[in-house]
């Protein structure tokens, strides 16, 4: 293999580097990987923290676990028990978790126990697996670098079709989002939305732990709708906002994880973190600014008729 491919040196001329970047293909296809997962679960994972469903999402990218271990046992791809996995836990979740007629004890229970067992299902599954596993850390962690012509095309298809449906639901799933007992009052399925929310959702997530591998899926499915949200809170910017941030995110970490030894989902975590991590600083600044700023003068008020 030629040095400059085995270690890539970063240098002070960003021209050079991005033209380095996309010298090789397998550096093309991770970006257009990433920038796919980047838009939809930004999409995705504003809806989520806005829902207050981050717990799910949680419970579905440990999902992905069993999904990936279950493949390899079986010996189809990975990308398959991603996606029948996380479908799996959607409708499991959508079923012994009730928000419209249950208390958040009820739901925080019925989610906890999915996950609970597909932890178990998990261990099982590679405790079953006979064979030799060439990188359980790669099932775990994602391996952003190594995505292949099939798998930026699924994840193209994908990422299309939970666009379209949320395009398509985007009306009444914000209204049952913002404020449930009023939609459903309204003739609004708010079930049958929390279902198909929760089934787009299973499919971010199984998309993104092609990225970022199962354990940190929150990374893009989270921080970038957290660190929005926590700038601005107007919704159409922030949405917008969340979109940027996780593009910048992913394709940064990306970037530096070419040129260094280490792993890509590390530095995409490190940085989603570090900018959530600026912008709840900038907001509490700003609210101490605010507190310690004087209250407005008020004219006295004079009798009527009195000029003075």
């Amino acid at each position: 293999m030629p040095a400059e491919i085995a270690h890539p040196t970063l240098t002070l001329n960003p021209v050079h580097d991005v033209n380095e970047l996309l010298e090789y293909h397998f550096m093309i296809n991770a970006l257009l990987a990433g920038g796919i997962v980047a838009v939809m679960a930004g999409l995705v994972g504003w809806l989520t923290v806005m829902r207050r469903e981050t717990f799910a999402g949680h419970t579905l990218s440990l999902m992905a676990f069993p999904g990936a271990s279950g493949a390899a046992l079986i010996g189809v791809p990975v990308a398959w028990g991603y996606f029948a996995c996380c479908g799996a836990g959607a409708l499991a979740i959508s079923r012994f978790s009730d928000r419209a007629t249950g208390s958040w004890d009820e739901e925080s229970a019925g989610i906890g126990t999915v996950q609970a067992l597909a932890l178990a299902l998990g261990f099982l599954f590679l405790s079953l697996y006979s064979g030799v596993l060439d990188s359980l850390e790669s099932l775990l962690f994602g391996n952003p670098l190594g995505v292949s012509d099939g798998q930026v095309r699924t994840l193209a298809i994908v990422g299309a079709v939970v666009l379209l449906a949320l395009g398509a639901v985007a009306r009444p799933l914000l209204f049952a989002s913002v404020d449930p007992d009023v939609a459903d009052a309204r003739g609004v399925p708010v079930k049958a939305l929390s279902t198909a929310f929760l089934l787009l959702l299973g499919l971010a997530v199984a998309a993104t732990s092609q990225i970022t591998g199962p354990l940190l899926v929150f990374a893009l499915l989270v921080m970038p709708a957290a660190t929005a949200q926590a700038i601005t809170p107007r919704p159409l910017v922030s949405l917008l906002l969340t979109v940027v941030l996780g593009l910048a995110v992913v394709w940064l970490g990306m970037s530096l994880a070419y040129f260094s030894v280490y792993p890509a989902a590390c530095f995409i975590t490190a940085t989603a973190f570090a900018i959530y991590a600026l912008a709840r600083l900038h907001g509490t600044a700003r609210r101490r600014r605010s507190d310690r700023r004087p209250p407005p003068a008020i004219a006295p008020q004079l009798p009527d008729g009195v000029i003075a």
